[in-house]
């Protein structure tokens, strides 16, 4: 490949049944919902282009059919692409993830993922494999199986509620001494799509959390999630009146996550914000060991960038 052309991406998708007879185009709008319809058409009409199949938006899809679709690979950002080992055995692999770098593979990330930098890390295997996930913002600790078998029995552990997971957690406010938070958490139904809500209907979640100290008009919490629904903590945290510090989807100020969808992260917007992502650590764990049954507890300190923005802050309420 020269150095003026760019990778190619390989997108498949496998029709389900009730996708059959559908055009190609809505088949792809029910699969990639965040695009347009003309970036679909568009993406479409330039397969031939690209070396693949020649399509055609109003060509029908059949069920059990793979569609398959190439699209020239993103620009990725530069995100960390080092790992702290915090426990390793022949059956756990536990790691302190960095903030900002992505789990698995989105639209905007590809290459620079956890889930990439393990094959790299391991070409002859096994590739640890991922237990569960943290959001691309979202540092420390995370379990990883090192052989199949091993990932199985923890991925079973995290579904029967085995795993006692903890966090930490900077919020705007003074926070409660201590409390539980029972409110069901769905998708939202307004402009931004991408955030869970509290609503009637939503799947029921559980956190408790308690208030280690108080500085500047700002806590630092320990939560324990008791349900794992996604973006549980911050959404939990936000619907009592206390979001994280620098989150953009769920805050203070809820346009911010369309000013940085549209623009990035400006200076302008950082210092709105005042950390450049959530203040968010996964900061242990305590769960029954793959291989012995016996109760394995991890824990991982804070991130330097939240423990220098909590010195940072005057002491006192």
């Amino acid at each position: 490949m020269s150095g003026t052309e760019r990778e190619l991406l390989e997108i498949r998708f496998s029709v389900h049944p009730r996708f059959h007879g559908w055009r190609l185009d809505q088949f792809i709008a029910a699969r990639i919902p965040r695009l347009s319809r003309a970036r679909i058409q568009q993406m479409i009409r330039s397969q031939a282009e690209l070396g693949g199949r020649r399509l055609r938006p109003a060509a029908r899809v059949r069920a059990e059919q793979e569609i398959v679709l190439l699209r020239p690979a993103p620009d990725e950002p530069d995100v960390p692409r080092r790992f702290g080992v915090l426990y390793r055995d022949e059956a756990v692999l536990a790691i302190d993830k960095p903030a900002g770098l992505p789990v698995h593979a989105t639209a905007r990330y590809h290459k620079n993922t956890l889930t990439a930098l393990l094959r790299e890390l391991y070409p002859e295997g096994p590739v640890p494999t991922m237990a569960h996930r943290l959001d691309r913002e979202t540092s420390g600790l995370m379990l990883l199986g090192a052989t199949p078998a091993a990932a199985t029995a923890l991925k079973g552990a995290f579904r029967e509620r085995e795993v006692q997971k903890r966090y930490l957690a900077i919020v705007h406010g003074q926070a409660p001494d201590e409390g539980l938070i029972e409110l069901p958490l769905g998708p939202a139904t307004g402009v931004i799509r991408v955030k869970m809500e509290v609503r009637q209907g939503g799947l029921p979640a559980r956190t408790r959390y308690r208030t280690l100290e108080r500085r500047g008009g700002f806590s630092l919490v320990e939560a324990h999630p008791e349900t794992g629904r996604q973006h549980q903590i911050r959404a939990h945290l936000d619907a009592i009146g206390h979001p994280l510090v620098g989150d953009k989807l769920y805050g203070q100020e809820p346009e911010l996550w369309l000013e940085f969808i549209e623009t990035g992260l400006t200076d302008q917007l950082r210092g709105r914000l005042l950390l450049e992502r959530h203040a968010l650590h996964a900061s242990g764990a305590s769960f029954p060991h793959p291989a012995s049954g016996e109760r394995l507890a991890l824990e991982c300190p804070l991130a330097e960038d939240l423990r220098a923005f909590w010195a940072s802050l005057p002491r006192g309420a």
